[in-house]
């Protein structure tokens, strides 16, 4: 593994704002960590690419980041952590973690009958990679999928609130509770926007699981274990790159997470 110095940026990509709550919990956890954000926003959403396409987006975006001198990289997106995060892994000579496996870790942690539901998009559900690594890690365990193709161009919209919102959710959600899950994964970074809504048609009694918290545990312990945490503040600045129109992108995340270092949004297409 390459030597990463603690100065060094943090890459963080998904196919669009999504990825925006792992970069949050980030600065939540990692306060003193720089970030270097790709939002593949033309390409949005993943979850209907092939298995072709992803590679290429993911491997565009990896290199892209890799150019700009991260030191370890977040792959925020569910769909490519399913599909492309082992082949990454493997090629590229430096710390990336994933979205799947922290969140799986974290709903076996706390379900408290062995009935898990995931919530993903048509590419994550149709890997079958949920279901895989819970019933590898708990074979007794329940694992109910739902895909939702509604949800990603809804939070692109900044649609997380009112009827088109609260109607999608509960097209997907409500199956899955009649099935009697009590803990519910949000196997896709855009969907922890929608946790409100998500939670009013659960309700309280089914757990949800953001798989953002228990990432950025793991990335901190990779950090650690190489030596690249980042324990000073000194003079930053995150910046932001999408594939896609600027003020699109602005717009919805400034109404997602109000950061003030999204004024500096810049574009960059890798891949037409």
């Amino acid at each position: 593994m390459k030597k990463v110095l603690p100065e060094q940026p943090v890459g963080v990509f998904d196919s669009g704002v999504g990825g925006l709550t792992v970069a949050r919990e980030i600065l939540r956890q990692l306060p003193a960590e720089t970030i270097i954000y790709y939002g593949d926003t033309a390409h949005v959403p993943y979850g209907s690419k092939t298995t072709d396409q992803l590679n290429a987006y993911a491997q565009a975006i990896v290199e892209f980041l890799i150019e700009q001198g991260v030191k370890a990289i977040v792959d925020a997106c569910n769909t490519t952590s399913a599909v492309a995060l082992p082949y990454l892994k493997q090629k590229y000579n430096l710390p990336i973690v994933g979205v799947i496996e922290p969140g799986v870790k974290e709903a076996l942690a706390v379900t408290r009958r062995g009935r898990i539901g995931v919530i993903a998009t048509e590419a994550t559900v149709a890997s079958g990679v949920h279901e895989r690594l819970l019933k590898s890690l708990s074979p007794e365990v329940k694992v109910y999928l739902q895909a939702c193709p509604r949800l990603v161009p809804l939070v692109e919209a900044g649609i997380i609130e009112g009827e088109e919102a609260r109607s999608a959710v509960a097209e997907y959600v409500t199956p899955l509770v009649r099935k009697g899950i009590d803990t519910l994964i949000l196997g896709c970074t855009h969907y922890p926007f929608l946790a409100p809504l998500i939670q009013e048609i659960t309700g309280p009694e089914v757990v949800l699981v953001d798989p953002a918290a228990s990432t950025v545990r793991e990335l901190a312990t990779v950090l650690r274990e190489q030596g690249g945490l980042r324990s000073f503040h000194g003079s930053k600045s995150h910046v932001f790159y999408v594939s896609g129109p600027i003020e699109t992108f602005r717009n919805t995340a400034q109404k997602l997470v109000g950061w003030p270092e999204l004024q500096s949004v810049q574009q960059v297409k890798l891949v037409d």
